[in-house]
């Protein structure tokens, strides 16, 4: 058949691994036309899978069964060099992080036009054409700007947008695409969403799409294969696995899915515990040694957080939402404005605040050191103020039992555990410190539904015991619904709407706030009000 088929494909994990393979006889196939989601939790083989179909397999793990075919021919035949002529020409990839999958050192342009220079002898001038063309195709809206940026010039959206053009590049007959909008806001993800499908119709070209959120497999899916433990459970049209599930597995993937409609208001004390007055802050930008623009990333920002409650910030990446986090902790300074907590002015410096006001970073393992354990990473602040190092790690033991930890683990390294229970550490450092402000800036954005909704449960559940205030930024409408009692609107800097989540989400008054409604993925298919 044309397109893609995988049959009984099975990959060894090397040994000492929690289990014998990685993936274990999958099967599926993909038509020219047609996008075929592959969807579960981090764990469950769907990566491996798009690893082993595009010949990129990590060392250690290899391929020990199976077949995998590209119109008939069999791939697990092929040579290295017979696979580098492939790539890219018959079957191309867009990675889920694209700033580490781009060469920061090379031009964008210089970077797409390699696909022709590579496969087919183009010069430097036409190749620089074609990548000019592929650019515009991707909608990009400085194509000839973009072709001369370097990767971190670009928004994570924008290189998105490069990786796209540069996997199609060549017309080829599949694309294998790899949680390519996990990291993005709503609206950004909506248009990436649509330009792979606009593409797909226009090329006819089969896409194999990797993914663990089901708001996305309804916006794009025709068809689904759901994994879990490296087997495939459930496989269906994609209106079949969303509204009738068979397996127990997909059903509870599909309950975790949060959901946009907010629960009933609660009461909240009038008492405030942090308080945000005119703050303005303004990045100086550098262009390789050329001076720009000044970006406003604050423009007279001011909120309230209530005692005991958690205020949502929500926006658009560049929205301004996560410079205003790292104000608030004193991890960046400010041009004007005050920020109190309790009633007083927050101290100036970083050490000062740490007693006030900590912070649950977006990435667990970027934020963990890798050469320290754990326990040493929640008690190195108790420590730093004067804590004996024994009542330290006492309290770090207390802290893991409380975020849901064996208290023994303190001795582990970060990467002996997993996304969502580095997460539950980050947690717990911040607790360490006793804040009256929790700061958590898209604490859940990189991880599965099911885990998402477990670090959410926790939060809700330490709020309840210890009468946490948190400050949740977050680029998703759905979480925000969930967990938060009021919610902020930003857009460019500056404060769109504010109000309780429920009347925000219900009855938005600002068009952009209803135009982040708008795109919530998803929504419509999978019954989220």
């Amino acid at each position: 058949m044309k397109g893609l088929s995988v049959e009984g494909l099975t990959v060894r994990l090397p040994p000492g691994a929690d289990r014998a393979f990685a993936v274990e006889e999958v099967s599926l196939s993909v038509a020219p036309g047609e996008i075929l989601c592959v969807v579960g939790e981090s764990g469950s083989g769907k990566s491996v899978t798009a690893s082993a179909v595009m010949g990129l397999l990590a060392p250690g793990l290899s391929v020990t069964g199976g077949r995998m075919s590209l119109s008939g021919e069999d791939l697990r035949v092929k040579t290295p060099e017979e696979w580098r002529s492939l790539r890219g020409r018959r079957i191309a990839m867009v990675f889920q992080e694209p700033m580490t999958a781009l060469n920061p050192l090379m031009t964008v342009g210089r970077q797409i036009g390699e696909t022709w220079r590579t496969h087919l002898g183009l010069d430097a001038r036409e190749a620089s054409r074609r990548a000019l063309d592929a650019l515009r195709e991707v909608n990009l809206p400085d194509p000839e700007g973009a072709l001369r940026a370097f990767p971190h010039e670009l928004s994570g959206g924008q290189r998105q947008r490069v990786m796209i053009a540069m996997a199609l590049a060549l017309n080829p007959e599949v694309l294998v695409c790899d949680e390519p909008t996990t990291a993005l806001d709503v609206t950004t993800q909506a248009q990436v969403i649509a330009l792979i499908k606009e593409l797909q119709r226009r090329h006819g070209t089969a896409v194999l799409f990797i993914t663990h959120d089901f708001g996305v497999v309804a916006e794009i899916a025709d068809r689904v294969a759901v994994m879990q433990h490296g087997r495939v459970v459930e496989q269906g049209t994609a209106s079949e696995v969303l509204t009738a599930p068979r397996h127990a597995y997909t059903q509870a993937l599909l309950a975790a899915v949060p959901g946009r409609s907010a629960p009933p208001p609660r009461e909240l004390s009038s008492d405030i515990v942090l308080e945000v007055s005119g703050l303005t802050k303004t990045y100086a930008s550098r262009r390789l040694f050329r001076r720009r623009k000044p970006v406003r990333a604050l423009d007279n920002v001011s909120l309230a957080l209530r005692r005991g409650s958690t205020l949502a910030v929500v926006g658009e990446s560049g929205s301004g939402k996560s410079t205003l986090a790292r104000c608030v902790v004193r991890l960046l300074g400010t041009d004007g404005g005050e920020v109190r907590v309790a009633g007083a002015p927050l101290p100036k410096g970083r050490r000062a605040a740490a007693g006030l006001v900590q912070m649950v970073f977006q990435d667990p393992y970027a934020s963990l050191n890798p050469r320290r354990t754990a326990g040493a990473q929640v008690a190195q602040g108790p420590i730093a103020t004067g804590t004996p190092r024994r009542e330290a790690m006492a309290e770090a033991r207390r802290l893991f039992g409380l975020v849901g930890l064996d208290p023994e683990s303190v001795l582990r390294f970060p990467h002996e555990f997993s996304g969502g229970q580095r997460q539950r550490i980050g947690i717990a450092r911040a607790l360490a410190m006793q804040p009256s402000v929790l700061v958590a800036d898209e604490p859940v954005s990189a991880l599965d539904v099911s885990v998402q909704a477990q670090v959410l449960a926790l939060l809700r559940e330490l709020q309840g015991q210890l009468g946490l205030s948190i400050l949740f930024i977050t680029h998703d409408l759905r979480v925000a619904a969930q967990l938060c009692d009021e919610v902020v609107v930003m857009r460019n800097g500056v404060v769109e709407e504010q109000g309780p989540i429920r009347e925000v989400f219900e009855a938005p008054r600002h068009p952009y706030t209803r135009s982040l409604i708008e795109a919530i993925p998803g929504r419509r298919l999978m019954g989220v009000r």
